[in-house]
């Protein structure tokens, strides 16, 4: 799984990070940072889940 994000969308509501603490992480002004680009297996329902709550749709999976 690949996490891309589309960073012009994000405005830092902080559910990505919240529920995906070991996938996404924040900037300093509170925006979505993915911690890497390839998810791993054990880490996959916390991309997911990041991704699902995001109110603007910030962030694509591609799932493998």
């Amino acid at each position: 799984m690949r996490v891309r994000l589309h960073s012009d969308k994000c405005v830092g509501h902080g559910r990505c990070y919240v529920l995906g603490p070991e996938v996404y992480g924040e900037d300093e002004r509170g925006h979505c940072v993915p911690a890497a680009v390839e998810v791993p297996p054990e880490l996959a329902d916390q991309a997911r889940a990041g991704a699902q709550n995001c109110p603007e749709s910030a962030i694509e999976l591609e799932e493998d």
